[in-house]
């Protein structure tokens, strides 16, 4: 696992809950907390703020569990030409960690979103995945701001 260093506590718990969703999604298990539950018994989460961490972690961890068919829904929506579990397991954590941030985590800005995924991408991907992050992710924003992609319209289209 790549060391990662940052002072920022909600950066870290990003990065926590992407590599628990990783684990989880090569297990194939959707509704798991034993990565998560395996970073902090291996004292692998590291912060002044190591309650807030993991709070953050669980909170995404267990939002990207509960909506991960509509994330993926998503994901193919905005990037029709590679289908989701074709995917790198890295990118496709990263897209969905993100695009559950912008709908469903209000307090984070969204344009903190996107820039934190396009960090874990140049960190966890490879070459080429923080350029593909941010389009995929660039044109959600774009929807977004249209008022074209919310929860509602979600919901009425069955997501």
């Amino acid at each position: 696992m790549p060391k990662v260093f940052t002072r920022d506590p909600r950066s870290l718990a990003r990065t926590v809950a992407l590599q628990a969703g990783f684990a989880n999604d090569l297990r194939g298990r959707v509704d798991d907390q034993s990565a998560l539950e395996w970073l902090v018994e291996e004292n692998l989460v590291r912060s002044k703020d190591t309650d807030g961490v993991l709070a953050l972690s669980r909170d995404l961890l267990q939002g990207l569990q509960e909506r991960q068919r509509e994330l993926d829904q998503l994901i193919q929506t905005y990037a029709p030409a590679w289908p989701v579990h074709l995917l790198s397991p890295i990118d496709r954590n990263i897209l969905r960690i993100a695009l559950y941030e912008l709908l469903y985590h209000p307090v984070t800005p969204a344009k903190t979103a996107v820039n934190e995924a396009v960090e874990l991408a140049k960190v966890f991907g490879s070459e080429s995945s923080a350029r593909f992050v941010n389009g995929v992710l660039g044109t959600a924003m774009t929807d977004l701001s249209k008022g074209e992609l919310n929860q509602e319209k979600l919901a009425s289209e069955g997501r």
